[in-house]
């Protein structure tokens, strides 16, 4: 098979789908790697890199679209690349279609296959190749939080860790999975009281067991994120629903509750975000306030480190990759359940219910493309 690895042109997003090594193996089982030239800089991969290892590089973006039978991308593709997409190209990256629906129009209209990383699913009802990511992104939210609690980001002026004679910081994270987990243990290590809640009690059980002391588990509802809210000085939302929107757990009216210079932080917000003010915002331009609270709301968070992101996404992805390329995507989802799961679109048809429930558009059963 032909793999296309295209520069990524979001912004600051200096992530790559493939490191050298992972072309290396693409290649040792017969296939044909391209990368586009300056594509692996960002995470400190030079194309001499890709080329040592058996990958040929192209100039722009044009041409790894017009040669690839398979484009491996870190994020979703934007505006500008949705006319190079051809018809039954499959494009293996993170979609989140279901809190975008002009992408969604774009890659129907396209009649390409769409396999999307984050709805890769384990029969455990883990979540392979969204898992690496948000490692990443729940020990960053603690960093960037901490952050912007900082007075000169408009924050509270509160540090995490405290000092003898003054109390830590107190951090919420709403939401128990990989992001929360990773968040709270990070919180926890900076010295932080942290809370944090989930709807699962088997998971608060879990969580009550592996958490340092200074982390408490408390059952997710209004009232209780109502009350929180109040005296916490970093709330992380890390609330996911796989392949669907995620739900909104703080909303607008509930700012009042908070004190100025709060921060919020939303990892969901790839996903439509599970605080209502909450929209996508930049590395460039991180944060916007609203009712003296602080919002940073980064889409792509772990494009901020780019060398740990890409290598901890070639690690999962690439045994994926390989099934693909070795089998062709109709055949490697018909022997992978898990793979199976990743299809969201194809041929213009929408095969992921989160998807098509999101915008009230028609589903058809997955399993009709891939019959013989």
């Amino acid at each position: 098979m032909i793999i296309g690895v295209p520069k990524e042109i979001k912004n600051n997003e200096s992530r790559v789908a493939l490191t050298p090594g992972g072309a290396l193996e693409l290649k040792k089982h017969g296939h044909t790697v391209y990368v586009q030239s300056t594509a692996g800089l960002g995470s400190g991969f030079t194309d001499a890199d890709y080329k040592k290892q058996g990958a040929k590089i192209l100039k722009t973006i044009e041409d790894v679209y017009k040669k690839a039978e398979m484009i491996m991308k870190v994020k979703e593709p934007i505006k500008k690349e949705y006319k190079l997409i051809k018809k039954d190209q499959l494009l293996f990256t993170y979609f989140h279609f279901a809190s975008h629906r002009p992408l969604t129009t774009a890659m129907i209209k396209a009649k390409a296959v769409c396999l999307a990383y984050e709805t890769v699913e384990s029969p455990n009802r883990t979540l392979p190749l969204l898992v690496p990511m948000s490692e990443v992104a729940g020990r960053m939210a603690i960093q960037e939080g901490a952050k912007f609690l900082e007075k000169p980001a408009k924050g509270r002026g509160v540090l995490l860790g405290g000092v003898p004679g003054v109390p830590p910081g107190k951090v919420l994270i709403l939401g128990g999975g990989v992001v929360g987990t990773q968040a709270a243990k990070m919180a926890a290590g900076l010295g932080a009281s942290v809370t944090i809640m989930d709807i699962s009690l088997p998971r608060l059980r879990i969580l009550n067991d592996i958490l340092p002391a200074n982390v408490v588990t408390m059952y997710s509802n209004t009232l209780n994120i109502e009350n929180a809210i109040k005296d916490h000085d970093l709330i992380v939302g890390a609330v996911l629903i796989p392949g669907a929107k995620a739900p909104n757990l703080i909303t607008k009216k509930m700012l009042k509750k908070m004190r100025a210079g709060t921060v919020l932080v939303d990892v969901a917000v790839d996903q439509g975000g599970c605080i209502e003010t909450c929209k996508p915002t930049t590395h460039e331009n991180p944060t916007f306030i609203i009712d003296d609270v602080v919002h940073y709301c980064v889409a792509n968070m772990p494009g901020a480190v780019p060398y740990t992101s890409t290598v901890a996404l070639t690690n999962a992805t690439l045994p994926y990759a390989v099934n693909l390329a070795n089998k062709g995507w109709k055949k490697a989802c018909q022997d992978d359940a898990s793979l199976r799961k990743g299809l969201n679109i194809i041929d213009g048809k929408i095969v992921y219910k989160g998807v098509s429930d999101a915008f009230k558009m028609k589903y058809h059963d997955v399993d009709s493309f891939l019959a013989d």
